[in-house]
Parts: C-alpha cells; sequence; structure tokens
C-alpha cells in the first residue's frame, strides 16, 4: 500500500476547506463579525498547511492507486476534512468539546444533519454557514467519490454501470480533472438555480443560501430551528420538493435532459422513483394533511433528507422511516439501500418462485426494462448490501440501548444514522439532545455515519486487504 499517492489526493480535499474558510472570513469582515474571523483564520492557515504538506509528500508518486487504497482515501478524507471543519466549532464561544465538534463536523460532511446545537437561531451567523456549508462540501466530495472511486470496475458494489449515463469513459486512471471539473460546475449550478429560486420566492437570502446548500447536497442542517419558519407559501413548497427531487434522482437527469434516446435508455431508474414517490404520496393522502406538505415529507425521506413541514404528533413516523431505507437514484448523494438494489432482489426472488413453479419459463434479467442484463455479481452484492445494513442496524441499535434514550428512539435513531436523515417531526425524534449522548453513543454514532455513506461493505473490504495481503 503506497501512502505518498493516497497523500497526493488527500492534499486536494484540503483546498475546498480553505476557500470556505477564506469566504467565511470576508463574510465576518463584511458584517463586522470580528470575533469569529480569528477562528475561521486558523482553519484557513491549518488546511493549506496541510494540503500543501500532503502535496509535497506525495507529488512525485505514481498518481495510479488501487481500488482498496481508493477506500482508505474516502476513509482518511472523512477524518481530515472533518477535523479541519470542526475547528470553528471548537474554538467558538460556544464551550464545544472536541468530540461534539467533530461530531457536528462529520453530521455535516456526510449529509446527516444531528446537531448538537439547540438554539440555532442565537448561533454567529458565520457558524450557520460554516454548517451549511460542510453538507454543501461533503455532497461534493460524495459525488467525486461515487463518479470516479465508486465506478471502479474492479468491485462495483455501489452498482453505478446499471444506471450510469454520462460518459463511458469515466474512471479514477482516466480524464479525471474533466471529470471532477464536470461534476463541480453541474453540482454549483444546481445549488445557484435552488437558490435563486428560493430568493425570488421571498426568503430571505441569508436563508436562501444556507437552505440551498443544505437541499442540494440531501442534508439536514438548517439556519433555524424549523422549515415551517422558513417556508410558508405553497411556491415555496413547490421549489422544496423539486430541490428534494433534484437531490434523489440520478446526478446526471439534468444533464440529458434533452437527449431525448439517452433519457429514455438510461434513467428508466428515475421513472421508477418519481412513480413510487407519487404512489407514497397517494397512499397517505387521506391521513388529512395539505398535498404539499406530504409530497415534501416522501421526496426527503427519499432523497435522505429528513427535512419536513409536518408536526411532531402525526402517525407516520414508521412508514416514513421505511421510505428513508430505500433511498434515491444510485448516483444521487441519497444513501440508503437504494430502490435498483430491492429491485435486484425482488426481480431475482420472483423469477426463482416463477422457475420452481414453470422450469422452463424464460426469465427476464433486464434491469428496469433496459438493455442492462443483472449479472450475478450484482444479485450477490445487492444480497450483501441488504444483509451489511441490518447488520449495522443491529450493532449501532445495541450500542444505542446502553444509552437512556430508550429502545424505540435507538432503533429509530440507528435508521436515520445509517440512511443520514436528520431526526426530525417526521419521525418524532426531533426533542433528542446529542449534546447530552455518551461519549460511547456519540462515536458509534461518528463511525456509523460513515459506514452509512460509504456502506459498511468496503470497510470489510479494507480490513480484508490488511489483514490478509490478498
Amino acid at each position: 500500500m503506497n501512502f505518498k499517492r493516497i497523500s497526493f489526493y488527500l492534499s486536494l480535499f484540503c483546498f475546498p476547506v480553505s476557500f470556505l474558510s477564506f469566504i467565511n472570513i470576508l463574510y465576518a469582515a463584511y458584517f463586522d463579525y470580528f470575533l469569529s474571523i480569528e477562528t475561521y483564520l486558523i482553519t484557513l492557515v491549518i488546511s493549506v498547511f496541510m494540503g500543501l504538506s500532503f502535496f509535497y509528500y506525495g507529488k512525485k508518486s505514481q498518481k495510479k492507486i488501487n481500488f482498496i487504497e481508493q477506500l482508505i482515501l474516502i476513509v482518511f478524507t472523512y477524518i481530515l476534512t472533518s477535523i479541519l471543519i470542526s475547528i470553528p466549532f471548537y474554538l467558538s464561544n460556544y464551550q464545544v468539546t472536541f468530540l461534539n465538534s467533530i461530531f457536528e463536523s462529520i453530521s455535516g460532511l456526510t449529509g446527516t444533519g444531528f446537531s448538537i446545537f439547540k438554539e440555532i437561531k442565537y448561533l454567529d451567523p458565520t457558524l450557520i454557514l460554516w454548517r451549511s456549508s460542510s453538507q454543501w462540501l461533503g455532497g461534493l466530495f460524495f459525488l467525486f467519490f461515487l463518479l470516479i472511486i465508486f465506478s471502479n470496475k474492479s468491485f462495483n458494489y455501489k452498482m453505478t454501470n446499471l444506471t450510469y449515463s454520462g460518459d463511458n469513459n469515466v474512471s479514477f486512471e482516466n480524464n479525471i480533472k474533466d471529470n471532477l471539473l464536470k461534476i463541480f460546475i453541474i453540482y454549483s449550478l444546481l445549488s445557484i438555480i435552488i437558490l435563486s429560486l428560493l430568493n425570488l420566492s421571498g426568503v430571505r437570502l441569508f436563508n436562501s443560501l444556507n437552505l440551498s446548500m443544505t437541499l442540494i447536497s440531501g442534508g439536514g442542517f438548517l439556519p433555524i430551528e424549523n422549515l415551517s419558519k422558513i417556508i410558508s407559501s405553497n411556491f415555496q413548497k413547490i421549489i422544496i420538493i423539486l430541490s428534494f427531487i433534484i437531490s434523489m434522482l440520478n446526478f446526471y437527469l439534468l444533464l440529458n435532459l434533452f437527449n431525448k434516446n439517452i433519457l429514455i435508455k438510461d434513467h428508466k431508474e428515475d421513472l421508477y422513483l418519481l412513480l413510487l414517490s407519487i404512489i407514497l404520496c397517494c397512499f397517505i393522502y387521506f391521513n388529512n394533511y395539505e398535498g404539499l406538505d406530504i409530497i415534501i415529507s416522501v421526496t426527503s425521506s427519499l432523497s435522505n433528507s429528513g427535512l419536513t413541514l409536518m408536526e411532531s404528533d402525526n402517525n407516520l413516523s414508521l412508514y416514513f422511516l421505511l421510505i428513508t431505507i430505500i433511498g434515491g437514484s444510485l448516483i444521487s448523494n441519497s444513501s440508503g439501500i437504494k430502490l435498483t438494489r430491492f429491485y435486484i432482489l425482488l426481480k431475482i426472488t420472483s423469477s426463482e418462485i416463477i422457475k420452481l413453479i414453470s422450469p422452463n419459463s424464460i426469465v427476464n434479467k433486464t434491469i428496469f426494462g433496459s438493455d442492462k442484463k443483472i449479472s450475478d455479481d450484482h444479485i450477490k452484492i445487492s444480497f450483501l448490501i441488504f444483509i451489511s445494513f441490518f447488520l449495522s442496524l443491529l450493532i449501532l441499535s445495541s450500542l444505542l440501548v446502553v444509552d437512556d434514550i430508550g429502545f424505540e428512539r435507538s432503533f429509530k435513531l440507528s435508521i436515520l444514522t445509517l440512511t443520514n436523515t436528520v431526526n426530525s417531526e417526521m419521525y418524532n425524534m426531533q426533542n433528542l439532545n446529542f449534546a447530552n449522548l455518551l461519549t460511547s453513543s456519540k462515536i458509534s454514532l461518528i463511525l456509523f455515519m460513515i459506514i452509512g455513506k460509504i456502506e459498511l461493505i468496503s470497510i470489510f473490504l479494507i480490513f480484508r486487504k490488511i489483514l490478509f495481503k490478498d
């Protein structure tokens, strides 16, 4: 294993933190928040120093790294960037411990949205902006990982090849600069569009900026305690729904929107997701909730954001928890098991039943009726992901039940952690105080927030490589 090669790519993830620090310094200076400038200046210096150090250490190494090294790079990236992002939390005037600072930063990077802060409206605006930008950055990083590293053919456990509609030559080794630039441009453009629409709808600029970074990343941080204090009109609700749909669908859908051939051929997963959303909304329409509020909750659950306008006294919390497990497109910022994997398992199971009844039947193994076939590897991986999710759920629930939050809340919190979904009113979990949890619970949540994003199977692969050195 060549750590010099990992170091080179790790350095590239330090400089975006430096850029965000610089933006916050400008924001603090312009609006006279001089007490907080020092914390972002320290973050800027440390991130630049670490980035240059890693770059210098690895610049002469061979740039091609294998799949296991890529997975290790992802884990190191989450650890390093979370430490850098935690600095303003730790050095703030709110007496945040180091562990709580790491907890907040990991929650932002993974788009989970758990927060140790209870009264968000009393926070320094620069710190609110920092929280939101950590989600935006985490969403961007994950798309980098998803389209460049997880599309590796040596072990494609993300199965992006089944629904990938971009350039066929995307890989970690080839055209990396062009692909990173393309991802960044599309991601930034979508963020700007959401920001502009929110601002035009009457949401104040500061809230629009923070909310746009939350929505595009499928995150859960808000600039205020409740979404209902920001969103009120039907037009604003429609923008929120469209933002959640963008977050849960294939990242390249908008890029191929005007290419009829690709749209019909390679985006059937997105069509199934939209149909599923409509079916789920219709299923709960008669529960005396406003139609747009229902659509927001369903699309928010599928995109693994968790933001909602529903009250905490709803009787649908378990229903929405099950929706979060489904997740969105394979190529999106959403977590969960993913609809495609459910589809594969259900299709293969039904095919086996049909073969038992009628042995001479011809089994159709296409995915969503396209020309792409479901291979035996896809079936094995889908089953592995399914098992590993519930294994993670069992382990995390067992660790959390030791804390004084009860079995039901431990179980719900475990699902939300593994699907990187915020603990909102929709799940009757909004009163949970993360700052008061045991240290063991916080560490467990930190680990499983990362595992929920990159999936347990990647951790198994890393340990297998280290222990058996095959």
